[in-house]
């Protein structure tokens, strides 16, 4: 598994497929680029993939201080320009979409199109739900629950269904290997997350895509992502929940390959270069 040093910490990444224009996959909150193992046969052939462990997840390190989206985004624009990938397509799942967006408002030179999956610009100001998603994700600390159970309440949300039991127990073990405190910095950054305006600078095509059926993401953050970019491209995955890549791979997938490749029909540019 390869590494790279970027802003002081080391970034574990994993790369597949050789097509012309890189593709960032940016996992979502307690997760890793293995998430993305359902986008590959049907993204590699065309693109080249490159999913990123983002700091404090994964194999990636997990250096001590403070996390926001921008410090986030700010490592993975360094992996991009360090590999020679920008401008590349980013294909962001929640947290993931989240540095997404970040890295299209602070770096655009870096970033070729977004597709943003079941992800919010923001929690502020708060919609009916939030209350509930904050509930299962933060405890105050004389309440504070073990990794495994977090991991449990956090899998049952992703896949509630009883024929997702072998994805919940993958989930659940996967979030449950995450460091606490790299955790919690994580959930603060995404509270701390208020671009507000901001968007409205995002001048490279998107696609939004959402689960119908998401439990962790309230549909009303949807609508307010929709209206901050009011010329994305709109896909709902019926029926799909928060994980709907590893859920519905199939219209998942069909979608995004869609999107990048008339994208790439109609926008000029030079692609990235090949991997080392």
């Amino acid at each position: 598994m390869p590494y790279q040093h970027v802003n002081g910490i080391r970034l574990r990444y994993e790369a597949w497929g050789a097509g012309e224009w890189p593709l960032v996959l940016l996992h979502g909150l307690g997760s890793s680029a293995d998430d993305w193992i359902m986008q590959l046969g049907a993204l590699a052939p065309h693109y080249r993939c490159v999913a990123v462990d983002l700091r404090g997840h994964g194999l990636s390190d997990r250096p001590a201080g403070a996390y926001s989206i921008a410090l986030f985004a700010s490592d993975v624009v360094a992996l991009v320009q360090s590999l020679g990938l920008a401008p590349a397509h980013v294909f962001g799942l929640s947290l993931g979409g989240m540095v997404a967006q970040q890295m299209a408002m602070a770096q655009p030179a870096v970033v070729r199109s977004l597709v943003l999956l079941n992800t919010l610009p923001g929690l502020w100001p708060p919609v009916r739900g939030t209350a509930r998603l904050a509930a299962r994700r933060l405890s105050p600390p004389w309440r504070r629950r073990s990794m495994d159970e977090q991991a449990a309440r956090v899998a049952a949300d992703l896949f509630p269904r009883p024929e997702h039991a072998p994805l919940r127990a993958q989930a659940r073990a996967r979030l449950a290997a995450n460091d606490p405190i790299a955790y919690r910095r994580a959930i603060r950054a995404i509270v701390g997350y208020r671009p507000g305006s901001a968007l409205s600078r995002i001048a490279c095509p998107a696609l939004i895509m959402a689960g119908t059926a998401d439990r962790v993401v309230p549909a009303a953050y949807q609508v307010r992502l929709r209206r901050a970019l009011p010329r994305a491209a709109f896909v709902a995955i019926p029926d799909g929940g928060h994980a709907c890549n590893l859920e519905w791979p199939e219209p998942v997938n069909a979608a995004v390959l869609a999107f990048l490749q008339s994208v790439d029909r109609v926008t000029p540019g030079t692609p990235g270069h090949a991997l080392i």
